[in-house]
């Protein structure tokens, strides 16, 4: 890389990489250093009556340091937090050579290198647990500065916010932003807490194919590719359903997947392309024992993650402690809108939709407007869980009719702060009925709706050969740990949410800094001063330009001849 494009900071950091090299010392190197200590433990179980952990060896990076002369204080950050670190140049270079401290310790080595630290646990005379190092191990050199949150009085300054940054470089987020680890860790035991439930009843846990022929399971866009060797197009899975019901028919009582799911659809504070699911499926259950089962599953996140099922979200507190309420969504729609949906043709949902403002294409079938209506003015009042049932037939293409009213499904979804958070049915395991509803599907798909099932052949085969009586749920973990962890967006629970590429600074050419007089070494100089275009350069003042280009030349010592400020005014001419 061109010295020209890096930062000041960057340059002096790859000397000290240098420095470092001429001593001996490998920036990089590749031997195992043996933790036997994390500051967590150190800072929870240190006694100093007992005069425990008298000989540690801890790494991480490089946070603060305080130099002192002859003994300095630093702050480790390892894997689970920070601790004080004190170093005395005589302990680290008992002999005559005091390079490691005067040197490499004091000059080079920076805020956010990783070290290795052998020592003993103390206290300060101010009371601070501390580790007095005996000796320093250089682990990683870092080229790049970390933003420095500075924090004062309880107060933190220069913090490391912008979302755009955050979400980018997840990296620089988990280091800076120790809150943000502690999602991810809580993400990690909400499945963790739900394995744990599922394994306890006998439930297996299996995996499905990402790569389908036929993207089946939901009502949603996929992403499509091709698959070379065969020659023939794929689809990244939008749901593992039908795949995890075969295997109900193959002779399993109960099956579950953590899956990675994609929709090419849009993105909000909610939705993300690629998301996690969990998908389950129980033979010989119903819808009714689902919601009781989903009840006692999430009711065990809350507590195992909180101790406690009431939990903040926003302004609002929302209580996770069994049982939830429920309600019917066509008494649902007509409590928020005073219109009964029950035997309402395709024409007289559309004109309703238009009668309260709701946008809808003439495309769109009877399920599709009943969804449009209750997303509109249902979903959004349901902050605390509930249990939203009986969703009408035309909605739920893989979902069995209601044992009381063919017109119903019996499906239920459960809605937490105004959104849907898990999805389950008595599953349909007539195969008659099952084609028939592929097939209004595929007239949907043939009327312009680009997200209604494909027909799935194999899988109406499967049921031919015979399933129980089965009941699936599909929980969003996304969604669940944005209302656990009371996140506001679903890029705070995700450690690489998809973004739209960087945007890439426009560069002129060297030829057009050339005819404009310019000789060719003084280009880069130019770049580096910030000035990537001949426009850029044409709209600064050329005595500013000039006292700019030249301080660059004399600060990098380049050896350039500086131009004259006649010279710069006729390249900006």
């Amino acid at each position: 890389m061109n010295t020209l494009e890096l930062s000041e900071q960057e340059i002096i950091r790859r000397n000290s990489l240098k420095e470092l090299q001429k001593l001996g010392i490998n920036p990089f190197p590749a031997a195992e250093y043996k933790v036997n200590a994390y500051s967590d433990e150190i800072l929870k179980n240190y006694n100093a009556e007992e005069n425990n952990y008298q000989e540690v060896v801890i790494a991480g990076r490089i946070m603060s340091r305080r130099i002192m002369g002859k003994a300095s204080f630093m702050e480790l950050q390892d894997a689970n937090g920070r601790i004080q670190v004190y170093i005395s140049r005589d302990d680290i270079c008992p002999g005559e050579d005091k390079t490691l401290y005067n040197t490499v310790f004091k000059k080079l080595l920076d805020i956010g290198d990783f070290v290795g630290i052998k020592g003993y646990v103390f206290i300060t005379k101010v009371g601070e647990i501390s580790v007095h190092t005996s000796e320093i191990t250089v682990l990683s050199k870092s080229l790049r500065p970390l933003p420095i949150v500075k924090e004062k009085d309880g107060k933190k300054y220069d913090a490391f916010t912008d979302p755009e940054l955050r979400y980018r470089q997840r990296y620089v987020d988990l280091v800076v932003n120790p809150k943000v680890k502690d999602t991810f860790i809580k993400r990690a035991q909400i499945i963790n807490s739900m394995r744990e439930l599922f394994n306890s009843k006998g439930y297996l846990e299996v995996e499905t194919p990402i790569l389908q022929a036929i993207p089946g399971g939901a009502s949603a866009r996929p992403f499509e590719t091709h698959h070379n060797a065969l020659d023939i197009p794929l689809y990244m899975r939008i749901a593992n359903e039908l795949y995890l019901k075969r295997l109900i028919v193959g002779g399993f009582d109960g099956v579950y997947e953590f899956a990675k799911d994609f929709r090419n659809e849009g993105m909000d504070r909610t939705h993300n392309p690629e998301f996690t699911v969990m998908e389950i499926y129980i033979a010989y259950k119903d819808y009714n024992w689902m919601m009781d089962f989903t009840e006692e599953m999430i009711e065990k996140v809350a507590l195992d993650l909180h101790g406690k099922t009431k939990l903040a979200l926003g302004d609002k507190e929302v209580d996770f402690k069994r049982p939830f309420k429920r309600i019917s969504m066509t008494d649902s729609i007509k409590h928020f809108t005073g219109f009964d949906i029950t035997g309402k043709s395709t024409e007289e949902l559309l004109a309703f939709c238009t009668e309260i403002g709701i946008e809808v294409d003439e495309s769109f079938g009877k399920g599709k407007l009943i969804d449009e209506i209750f997303g509109e003015k249902c979903e959004g009042n349901y902050i605390q869980p509930t249990f939203v049932t009986d969703y009408p037939v035309e909605m739920s293409p893989l979902c069995k009719k209601h044992r009381d009213n063919p017109e119903l499904t019996e499906r239920f979804e459960l809605m937490v702060n105004g959104k849907e958070v898990c999805n389950a049915y008595s599953e349909l395991n007539d195969p008659i009925d099952q084609l028939e509803r592929f097939q209004e599907q595929l007239k949907l798909g043939a009327n312009g709706d680009d997200e209604a099932m494909f027909i799935d052949m194999d899988f109406v085969r499967a049921l031919e050969y015979g399933m129980p009586p089965t009941s699936g749920m599909g929980i969003g973990i996304d969604r669940l740990t944005m209302l656990m962890t009371n996140s506001h967006s679903i890029q705070d629970v995700l450690f690489f949410p998809q973004m739209r590429p960087e945007k890439q600074a426009v560069v002129d050419g060297d030829e057009k800094f050339i005819e404009l007089g310019i000789s060719p070494e003084w280009v880069e100089v130019i770049r580096k001063a910030g000035y990537t275009t001949v426009a850029g350069i044409k709209d600064v003042k050329s005595t500013k330009f000039h006292q700019e280009i030249c301080g660059i030349n004399k600060k990098n010592k380049m050896g350039l001849t500086n131009p004259s400020q006649d010279e710069v005014a006729g390249w900006l001419a």
